[in-house]
């Protein structure tokens, strides 16, 4: 008896509140559409594109590889890599990536210590570094004097000569 005693109070609640009055919510809604307008722009006017026909077999072809290239001229240059020989394992790493960390002098000989990630390399005059094909002219006690061969954008090879310089200690001042 008391469930439907709940239950029947609880309806007469909810009959009460669905059954209340909601002019003046109305009157509020209608005063309020009243005062808004839209704002739609208009759709742009559209242009009349012209037609125009399309000759494939006329003119230059724009997908032709030779048109995004610069123009290749006959080399004068008589200099060209060696790229039959063994490569040695500093031509892996760029110039910018080696350090010089020491030099080893017995007579005449002087050899360089060069550093590529964690691995330590001995090197001499000769011997080939750095990814553009630069080969050591001279070790000295500071520095590695390289002779590399890059090619320019006519295609031609040319010479530039680049340094590697000695790393000073950097763990004595601490």
């Amino acid at each position: 008896m008391m469930n439907r005693a709940a239950l029947f109070g609880a309806c007469v609640l909810l009959a009460g509140c669905a059954g209340g009055s909601q002019d003046d919510l109305e009157v509020w809604m209608d005063e309020q559409a009243k005062t808004m307008r839209g704002a739609v722009r208009p759709l742009p006017e559209l242009r009349q594109v012209p037609l125009v026909a399309y000759a494939g077999t006329q003119g230059d072809d724009p997908f032709r590889s030779a048109r995004m290239e610069p123009e290749r001229r006959a080399s004068a240059s008589a200099l060209r890599p060696d790229l039959d020989r063994r490569r040695e394992p500093l031509e892996a790493f760029p110039i910018e990536s080696l350090q010089m960390v020491g030099v080893l002098m017995q007579g005449n000989n002087t050899h360089a210590l060069v550093k590529a990630g964690t691995v330590l390399h001995q090197v001499k005059a000769g011997n080939y570094m750095g990814q553009n094909f630069g080969v050591i002219t001279q070790v000295t006690e500071n520095e590695i004097k390289l002779r590399e061969l890059v090619e320019d954008v006519y295609g031609d090879w040319v010479e530039r000569t680049s340094t590697l310089t000695l790393q000073e200690r950097q763990e004595a001042g601490k």
